[in-house]
């Protein structure tokens, strides 16, 4: 049976925003959608949701919350199969056992609060460092949905070789038919001499061309039928990445495979969890 999509809801609008985006998502792959909220204590002290249920929000239940995910995955697919379940248990634990046996993981970009859409919470960067599978943050002014995006195009951030990211960007931009565009990003360090016997053409130019070939390289397996566009741009990965995301469908970014400090998600990874103007998919390194 195919791994489903995973969505954890804490009855925000932003977990809320999250199902519509993952319920597109998983009828677009053709896999089952599971919805989960993870509570630590029983009483629901949002307004949003219980002005939808018709009720205080002292009297919202975890039960509640899932009965009006569910009936927001299924407006617009009303045939996916969904699963829904209620852990009293923390959110980070829940949703990193749940990625073990998950296509993806998306949630919102944080709970309830006036600035839920400009800070990412505690749970969301947990998730995203330590899930062994894709974790895809819905962030941004988008449509909520990830279906018919509106600039049909997606980003990958290239790293020195083919990764699990480069990947996935293949398979998302497939799907969607949407183009995709690959960064890679180079500098040129300000101590390289200009006049070095050895250099034929100038430090910046020597550098753009070694991101040129590295950038043909991590793509030597794209398939044919991506519309790919390869992108070099001189400055921090993260600054191309930011600008990059304002004209973007989905926003993806590789993390690094665990060393001996534990997992890795970096600087340009973390930067884009907080400032992603559209939502972002931070892939594990699997290879």
């Amino acid at each position: 049976m195919s791994l489903p999509m995973v969505v954890g809801v804490d009855g925000s609008e932003s977990s809320l925003r999250a199902v519509d985006w993952a319920a597109d998502e998983a009828a677009r792959h053709g896999v089952p959608l599971r919805i989960v909220h993870a509570y630590r204590w029983d009483r629901y002290e949002g307004t949003a949701l219980a002005r939808e249920l018709g009720k205080p929000s002292g009297h919202v239940t975890p039960d509640d919350i899932l009965v009006v995910a569910t009936r927001r995955a299924r407006r617009h697919h009303p045939d996916l199969p969904v699963t829904t379940e209620a852990v009293a248990e923390e959110p980070e634990y829940v949703l990193l056992h749940e990625a073990r046996n998950a296509a993806a993981v998306i949630m919102g970009t944080r709970g309830r609060g006036e600035l839920a859409d400009l800070l990412l919470g505690s749970v969301s960067l947990t998730v995203a460092t330590e899930a062994h599978c894709p974790v895809v943050v819905i962030r941004g002014s988008h449509d909520n949905r990830a279906a018919d995006g509106r600039h049909g195009r997606i980003v990958v951030g290239v790293a020195d070789a083919p990764t699990a990211a480069v990947r996935f960007a293949y398979e998302e931009a497939r799907r969607r038919g949407a183009a995709l565009e690959a960064v890679r990003a180079w500098r040129c360090p300000a101590h390289d001499p200009a006049d070095h016997p050895l250099l034929t053409g100038t430090p910046e130019r020597l550098h753009e061309e070694r991101a040129v070939k590295e950038l043909e390289a991590a793509l030597a397996d794209a398939p044919p039928d991506v519309e790919l566009h390869r992108h070099t741009v001189e400055g921090p990965a993260r600054r191309a990445l930011l600008a990059a995301s304002h004209e973007a469908d989905l926003l993806i970014v590789g993390r690094r495979r665990p060393g001996q400090f534990g997992h890795r998600l970096g600087r340009v990874a973390h930067t884009l969890l907080h400032h992603s103007a559209c939502p972002i998919a931070v892939v594990p390194d699997t290879a």
